[in-house]
């Protein structure tokens, strides 16, 4: 196979240009407008939350949360150890101390053994977190149970960073309606694209319409440009919001296609003694953004950086885990809870994900998994 297999690529449904040109035609290109005000009615409907905010990233997103919950210089805020560096670095901006929480093998992500034992500490030293940033890994909701229970015991407030997890529901629940602030994002590799940008939503009305003035570079009501406190320029454009429309409406067809990706590769690996994917929990559906296997070493001899590479030679795209972010130089000497074992460390240095965009034919998924099998079998 000549053409190329990417891991996720953007996968549009047909009404995203008619929005975007409803924006061209109303010459209502910058930010703000009706397609922003519509893109977040249908996401805050669709995840079952009182008001939301469409912002340039799911970055700024989590940012502006860290913001309205009022966390400075010499707070703590606790982070899942396990996800991309965008999820910790707005606690980096507000100058605060992250503190990385490892995950558990059962969803590969936030341990509630670790929170606990790191919140006990934290209350024992008089030094709570100012919040707790639990991480959707790949699509699949954390234990947020047990995690919320914990938060809600020790009184530190949940900023769910739900950037992977759009369409994914816990117990009946969306994922992205937990937490006191929720945070999508619409990067071009997401589930849905808005080419780039997130969302921030919350029950309270009030906060949202913070983060919205926050957002919008802090601008007092006053015909002059007057600002009371510093602000940022995280807005959405009209434009882009154009684009997340279109893209809402086909979000449960995308999700049913990278489910069935997930399906085809195993059916076709699941039952190789080398191959481990990323397990589903129980009462959870994940929306599989990534199909993400780890390798049983005790099977194969074969590293995930050699499976890769192998696929690359095939014109084929697949990516490690996410390296922990304790792990990260930048974070070098920041405190990490882990669960027992390093899990974070063990999935960062076995895991791998695999080509999942909805772009991709059945028979392009059957030969990505074709060739690991052929790999793994050959090699081992």
């Amino acid at each position: 196979m000549n053409k190329r297999i990417h891991l996720s690529i953007a996968h549009m449904g047909g009404n995203e240009q008619k929005y975007a040109n409803e924006a061209f035609e109303q010459n209502w290109i910058a930010p703000l407008g009706p397609n922003v005000d519509a893109f977040e009615e249908a996401v805050a409907d669709y995840s079952e939350r009182t008001a939301a905010a469409a912002l340039s990233s799911g970055t700024a997103a989590i940012h502006l949360a860290v913001k309205l919950l009022d966390v400075q210089q010499g707070d703590t805020v606790f982070c899942s150890a396990l996800t991309f560096i965008a999820s910790a670095n707005p606690i980096i901006y507000e100058k605060a101390e992250p503190v990385f929480i490892d995950s558990e093998r059962d969803t590969w992500n936030m341990s509630p053994k670790a929170l606990e034992k790191a919140l006990q500490e934290a209350e024992a030293e008089g030094k709570l977190p100012k919040a707790v940033i639990i991480v959707n890994l790949y699509g699949q909701p954390a234990k947020m149970d047990e995690l919320l229970a914990l938060c809600k015991k020790y009184g530190v407030p949940v900023i769910e960073d739900a950037a992977e997890s759009l369409g994914a529901i816990y117990k009946g629940r969306k994922s992205g309606s937990f937490g006191k602030f929720s945070i999508f994002s619409f990067n071009g590799n997401k589930i849905i694209t808005t080419s780039g940008g997130g969302m921030l939503l919350a029950d309270d009305k009030e906060l949202i319409d913070k983060a919205r003035f926050l957002a919008t570079q802090a601008r007092d009501k006053a015909l002059h440009y007057q600002h009371s406190v510093s602000g940022y320029n995280y807005r959405l454009s009209n434009v882009l919001a154009g684009i997340g429309r279109g893209q809402m409406e086909i979000l449960e067809d995308r999700v049913t296609r990278r489910r069935e990706i997930f399906d085809i590769y195993n059916e076709v690996l699941g039952e190789l003694p080398a191959v481990e994917f990323m397990p589903e929990l129980e009462d959870t559906k994940s929306n599989r953004w990534l199909t993400a296997l780890t390798l049983n070493r005790k099977n194969t001899d074969v590293t995930p950086v050699e499976l890769i590479d192998y696929l690359a030679e095939q014109n084929i795209e697949a990516r490690p885990v996410w390296k922990p972010l304790h792990l990260q130089p930048v974070f070098e000497g920041c405190k990490y809870y882990a669960h027992d074992e390093d899990v974070s460390k063990d999935l960062f240095e076995n895991g791998l994900c695999l080509p999942s965009a909805t772009i991709m034919t059945d028979e392009d998924i059957y030969f990505v998994a074709e060739q690991i099998k052929k790999f793994l079998t050959e090699q081992r």
